[in-house]
């Protein structure tokens, strides 16, 4: 993304030059200025071929141009589809004398650049079909995220694994997970979960042994960092319950029990979710877990080691919006 920069901007201009990099950075362009000072003929009805110039030498998608005198009153937004070599241009309002200004004008020019792409991108649908020739991929990131502000994101469901390890004596174990999501915004999410079903891990102490089975079920919140153009990091809070059994086994003349136990489960979770196509996206995260009571493995007299006292989990899933 370039932004073209006015011979002698007026400290109003210069403060939206620097705002408008910041937001476009923030959507995930890579971003530069270009000084039009060093230039003849940047205004007027000689600026399109230059703009096309400044996107073919410095190979870029899009062009934010500002346009007109010293104060200028609009501020062109060409979009460049480096495919077919053609270009989109929109025209802002701008009110200098305006306190806001500077934010404004900001977000105005990436909801064109994202409309300006949208409409790239259905010229091209036949071309692409008869074609192999792909969009650039800041084109296809902002058709994108037109397209799921017209649908929001509400309800999703992810499915992968959990693997479960406690820090005192039971060893890793593997279970599956489904989670569902509510987004209330788009920062914020309800999320309940389940996992079982998994491997039994086994503790053993000479001729002793026990074998370990865990399921849990939790209902939490998850608030999600500004995105990126992929990323998207989140913090994540949950209580519900933890089931836990115990099958143990030893030779005569010690006998071994079975013990089931079901507990308060305290839940806290850091991760990321990566975007992928459409609407699908992978999400990985580490987990702690404090369960009261726990559960304590004893051989004859003597404790062994201990479940949810905490327990570690690293989850890897899959998920779709609906």
């Amino acid at each position: 993304m370039a932004i073209v920069r006015p011979a002698n901007p007026p400290p109003v201009m210069t403060e939206t030059l620097v705002r408008l990099q910041g937001e476009l950075t923030s959507v995930g362009f890579a971003t530069e200025i270009v000084d039009a000072a060093i230039v003849e003929g940047v205004n007027g009805g000689a600026s399109r071929s230059w703009l096309e110039r400044v996107a073919a030498l410095r190979g870029v998608d899009a062009v934010v141009a500002i346009v007109g005198d010293v104060s200028p009153d609009s501020v062109e937004v060409w979009v460049i589809d480096k495919v077919t070599g053609k270009s989109v241009v929109r025209r802002v309002p701008f009110e200098p004398r305006s306190a806001r200004a500077p934010e404004t004008l900001a977000i105005r020019a990436i909801e064109l650049l994202r409309s300006s792409f949208l409409e790239i991108d259905l010229a091209a649908g036949e071309r692409r079909s008869q074609s192999s020739a792909a969009l650039p991929p800041t084109v296809v990131h902002f058709v994108e995220m037109e397209r799921l502000a017209r649908r929001p994101e509400r309800f999703g469901i992810e499915v992968g694994g959990a693997a479960v390890m406690s820090l005192d004596g039971v060893g890793p174990a593997v279970l599956p997970i489904v989670r569902v999501d509510w987004a209330l915004r788009s920062w914020f999410v309800v999320q309940a979960a389940l996992a079982g079903l998994g491997t039994r891990p086994t503790v053993q102490t000479g001729t002793s042994s026990a074998q370990v089975a865990q399921e849990y079920g939790v209902l939490g919140a998850c608030y999600r960092f500004p995105a990126g153009q992929w990323l998207r990091p989140f913090v994540a809070l949950s209580a519900g319950v933890l089931h836990t059994s115990v099958e143990g086994r030893a030779d005569s003349p010690n006998q071994g029990r079975y013990a089931d136990q079901l507990s308060f489960l305290l839940d806290g979770g850091l991760g990321a979710t990566l975007r992928m196509r459409d609407r699908f996206y992978l999400a990985v995260a580490a987990h702690a877990q404090m369960a009261e009571p726990y559960v304590a493995i004893r051989f004859v007299d003597d404790v062994v080691a201990t479940s949810a006292r905490p327990n570690l989990l690293l989850t890897l899933t899959i998920g779709a919006w609906l």
